[in-house]
């Protein structure tokens, strides 16, 4: 690998590596099972030598672990090798309470700044209510002027260089102030592809950095499953998959299994016609797209990161691409306008 290609976030000079680390299995957790801290350790040095700059976690992953786990990494570093993405959840959006839990989250991260600190999903009872059962907060959600003001305040405090959103569709964006809001975080890979709608175009629009989450969707685009019942059960919640057979689910609707099987079985046939693994087209699809700032790709060790760094270095023809792009339309189509892909198209948080 020659060099990491950064990308700047147009509101600013921030400059993103095409390659983000995703640090949600980092802690350990329910959802992704145990993690050694000297894997994640080796994987954040890793990281940096091979010219990886953006680290993302949050205060909900594994209940805050994520973030003290890239902490203890990271003060082993020099740390303006590292921008630090971290996203405070729409349950604590109420001013003082968002000043709190981010300074706890910099605790926990032992820093004296986060670089980038975003909602992480849009401010309403429906997002809220994932997040937490109290109804109080429920039922009475900040404004999003007071949310920002806080974030403001933060600011000028330099407790964070920079605030964005995640999860924010084109319709919420819109009631957001222009040139504060640095990048928006949304899941965008092969088998998700409902943000190039009009979330992706508005982003570009505005100036808005867009960071790529579920580069390879949660290990399903990595090429190791051959079927639907091998692909571990809660990486099947998602409308891909059909809730009266998958029972995780909590979207209820019949999901897209024929058109996802279909689309997963083109990008098989193609990687193999390329010489390439499935998850080095993948990655690099992704980064082929202009419109994208930063893809995360979590890695348990240095071999999966070695193996999705390798994925920058390559450049897929545009017939390829085409190609991609047609094997997988069909899916994007049945999927429809709905970037929030564990709840139904009528309860998509994201709108």
């Amino acid at each position: 690998m020659n060099f990491m290609e950064k990308r700047i976030c147009n509101n600013t000079g921030l400059e993103l590596s095409v390659l983000g680390t995703g640090c949600w299995t980092f802690g350990g957790g329910t959802y992704w099972g145990k993690q050694d801290q000297k894997d994640v350790n080796e994987v954040v040095h890793a990281s940096v030598d091979l010219g990886i700059n953006y680290f993302d976690a949050a205060e909900a992953y594994n209940e805050g672990r994520s973030e003290s786990s890239l902490g203890e990494a990271i003060r082993k570093i020099h740390r303006d090798k590292a921008i630090i993405g971290s996203k405070v959840s729409p349950s604590n959006c109420h001013k003082e309470t968002l000043i709190r839990h981010c300074e706890e989250s910099l605790k926990r991260l032992q820093t004296d700044y986060i670089d980038v600190y975003m909602l992480h999903w849009p401010i309403h009872p429906h997002s809220i209510r994932h997040f937490t059962n109290r109804i109080n907060i429920i039922e009475n959600p900040p404004e999003i002027d007071e949310t920002l003001e806080a974030l403001r305040i933060l600011k000028k405090q330099g407790k964070i260089r920079y605030f964005g959103v995640s999860n924010f569709s084109s319709n919420r964006l819109k009631n957001l102030p222009e040139n504060e809001i640095v990048v928006n975080e949304l899941p965008y890979n092969l088998l998700c592809r409902a943000i190039e709608y009009d979330t992706l175009p508005q982003c570009l629009e505005k100036g808005i950095g867009v960071i790529g989450y579920m580069a390879l969707f949660q290990g399903i685009l990595s090429g190791k499953y051959a079927s639907v019942e091998e692909i571990p059960v809660m990486q099947r919640r998602t409308r891909h998959f059909d809730s009266s057979i998958n029972t995780e689910c909590r979207h209820g609707e019949s999901g897209a299994e024929k058109e996802f099987l279909s689309a997963l079985e083109g990008i098989r046939a193609i990687c193999k016609s390329s010489g390439l693994s499935m998850a080095e087209v993948a990655i690099q699809w992704i980064i082929q797209n202009p419109a994208i700032t930063c893809t995360l790709a979590g890695a348990r060790n240095v071999a999966q990161l070695e193996a999705n760094a390798k994925a920058v270095d390559l450049r897929l023809s545009q017939e390829m691409n085409d190609e991609l792009d047609i094997v997988t339309q069909r899916l994007k189509n049945k999927l429809g306008n709905h970037f929030d892909y564990y709840e139904s198209a009528e309860n998509d948080r994201t709108i």
